[in-house]
């Protein structure tokens, strides 16, 4: 894992056990911190057990006194080797004299009462891509590349990361997507750690100067967080803020606030690149790449690569090689001519939107809990859409957005739309899920999804 002297004897209040609270939790244990942490999940609380080797539990004696928090039970204390680092599991509530509140990017700074508590008691909150930036002079030798936007930053990253890999350049996948980074081991020298980055995790981190920074679009998303549009396109812009002059940015121009951003920086000339919408590419040796929306992700991570230095063959090899990642754009099953594809990961319209434009005749299952009402973003593409099946929650809501547009069924699950669907379509058609929505209405999350779309498909005669 990856710890720092300079967080030895803090006092750290941590907001969330999920891997990367509970790597964050390990890491600063085995730098000697001190540590409070709490997670409303029991199963998650336990899950810090079992201990990295040597560590070891001590059960102290039952609080009692005044708080906003009854303890359920005596809290554990986890001792690191040395005794020098600890951390307990209990509420936390009065935040006085802590160094820092820790939280995951799931929590809501904006509505959350302890959020108001540190910056009440003057603690900074910050995530764990912060603590990694404060730790990265004691790393041997690396570069940082950062990848943000709304859609397509998951393909963009672990593209970038197989160039590198491609290209024996010692690479590892962080932030958003891979392993909680500070449960990773470090890279060598010349290693270079690609990190997906939401606007939740870069409005927890101050300090993260990335050699390379990207920033691929903005369209709405999560407002619910923020104070409006324009705020959420300033916390995808701060990636750029806390660069030093000479590194390098990247920023796709295909929307208005990302062209913004993109003025807004000129003054760096030969260290910014501008990545323009609909450039044509030969994307036919690139089978997981197919789609405008992924030339464009492709053309990011050229442009990454070449900044890294990375040698134009090992590009082109890292391109063709290239796997794609689960429940996005992903092919899983032809049957009878019929192609099924899982775009279980396009969870807002925007991102459904370009796999519609991959295909020229589509049977799509689209729906969940939806973040707007409307698909407006999709409806250049609905030529070709052969029929559409809503599901879930934003079902009904979804097939009136549709009405008149294209034919559409309300076939209220999954299943029944993969059967549906699968019954109409004809040889050289694509049964796809890209549901324009979120999964928590019928499933725990979008792979949960995806994976019950692969195992109905595999599952029809």
């Amino acid at each position: 894992m990856i710890t720092s002297r300079a967080w030895a004897g803090k006092h750290y209040a941590v907001l969330g056990l999920a891997r990367s609270g509970a790597a964050t939790v390990r890491a600063l244990v085995a730098s000697g911190a001190q540590v409070t942490a709490w997670d409303d999940s029991e199963e998650r609380r336990t899950s810090l057990l079992p201990l990295p080797q040597g560590e070891r539990v001590a059960e102290p004696q039952a609080r009692s006194g005044e708080g906003a928090f009854p303890l359920p039970a005596a809290p554990r204390l986890f001792l690191s080797p040395s005794g020098r680092g600890k951390v307990e599991v209990t509420p936390l509530d009065d935040l006085a004299g802590f160094d820092a509140l820790v939280v995951s990017p799931g929590v809501p700074l904006n509505t959350h009462p302890l959020a108001a508590r540190a910056r009440d008691a003057g603690v900074p909150i910050i995530g764990d891509i912060e603590l990694f930036a404060q730790t990265r002079p004691a790393l041997p030798a690396h570069r940082v590349v950062g990848i943000t936007g709304t859609n397509g930053k998951s393909t963009t990253t672990a593209l970038v990361h197989d160039i590198l890999r491609t290209a024996g350049v010692p690479s590892l996948m962080g932030g958003n997507i891979g392993l909680p980074i500070l449960g990773a081991e470090p890279l060598p020298a010349g290693g270079v750690y690609v990190l997906e980055l939401s606007s939740y995790q870069i409005d927890l981190t101050n300090s993260l100067d990335c050699d390379v920074a990207v920033l691929l679009n903005i369209t709405p998303d999560h407002l619910d967080r923020y104070d409006g549009f324009d705020a959420y396109a300033a916390s995808k812009a701060r990636l750029f803020a806390m660069q030093t002059a000479g590194h390098e940015a990247i920023v796709g121009i295909g929307d208005l606030s990302s062209a913004q951003i993109a003025r807004s920086l000129s003054p760096r000339a030969e260290h910014l690149t501008k990545i323009a919408p609909g450039v044509c590419l030969d994307q036919r040796r690139w089978p997981a790449l197919q789609g405008p929306h992924n030339a464009q992700n492709a053309l990011a991570a050229i442009a990454v690569a070449k900044a890294l230095g990375v040698a134009e063959r090992d590009i082109n090899r890292g391109l063709e090689s290239f796997a794609g990642l689960p429940h996005r754009m992903q092919r899983v099953a032809e049957r009878h001519g019929v192609a099924f594809v899982d775009d279980s990961k396009a969870t807002n319209p925007e991102s459904a939107a370009p796999a519609l434009a991959a295909f020229p005749r589509v049977h799509w299952i689209l729906g969940g809990r939806a973040k707007g009402d409307d698909l407006d973003a999709c409806a250049p593409h609905f030529p070709n859409v052969a029929r559409a099946y809503t599901i879930g929650e934003a079902g009904p809501v979804f097939a009136r957005a549709l009405a008149g547009l294209v034919p559409v069924e309300q076939a209220g699950t999954l299943d029944r739309a993969i059967r549906s669907a699968a019954a109409q379509a004809a040889p050289g058609d694509t049964v796809l899920l890209s549901p324009a929505a979120a999964s928590f209405d019928q499933f725990r999350d979008y792979e949960a999804r995806g994976d019950a779309f692969r195992q109905v498909v595999e599952a029809l005669p």
